[in-house]
């Protein structure tokens, strides 16, 4: 059974240069030898620390796993502001199926909830995309833009395409985006 991970007990300090090292060397090794071949001890040799401090932290390869998918699915930059909600809305649907429907975003889907037993990490990835579909929102009010809400994107936007991703690969594109996109600005 995974051992819970406890949060940080502060947001730097020794405890978020382990963090770093550990998830640098997760991304490092899992590029020259592959995830699959990952192992805790590798990954804590790499990281120079012990496998015991990687164990006590993450609890297990998976966990670990888990925590730097949600690391590397946390948006680098606010959406793009392309001056209408229409225009911001598509830009930022297309990103985001581009980027989940790759075969690194579905790896990195597939680690976050693999790692994640009660369904903080799901709840993370979440967010990210609501904080971005947060910030096109709060543009197109500070054009005097009407918008739907944010829960409205994110059952008839963001949904269809993770289901679509995870159970019916294939067939997203830039179209199916816009479609998606078009279809609740309509309503």
């Amino acid at each position: 059974m995974p051992v819970s991970r406890r949060p940080m007990a502060r947001p730097g300090g020794r405890s978020a240069r382990v963090q770093e090292a550990v998830h640098t060397a997760v991304r490092e090794l899992a590029a020259e030898v592959g995830r699959d071949a990952l192992t805790v001890p590798q990954i804590a040799a790499r990281a120079d620390v012990t496998p015991s401090t990687v164990y006590r932290r993450w609890g297990d390869l998976q966990a670990l796993l888990s925590d730097v998918a949600v690391e590397h699915l946390r948006p680098e930059a606010p959406p793009e502001d392309r001056g209408t909600l229409e225009a911001d809305l598509q830009a930022w649907a297309e990103q985001f199926l581009d980027e989940m429907s790759s075969p690194a975003g579905r790896a990195y889907i597939r680690d976050a909830l693999l790692g994640d037993p009660d369904g903080s990490n799901a709840g993370q990835c979440s967010a990210y995309a609501a904080e971005q579909i947060d910030v096109i929102l709060g543009r197109a009010a500070g054009r005097g833009e009407s918008a739907p809400g944010t829960e409205t994107v994110l059952d008839h936007v963001v949904a269809p395409m993770m289901y679509r991703i995870l159970f019916r690969p294939g067939g997203q594109d830039a179209a199916y985006a816009r479609r998606l996109v078009s279809e609740v600005l309509s309503t």
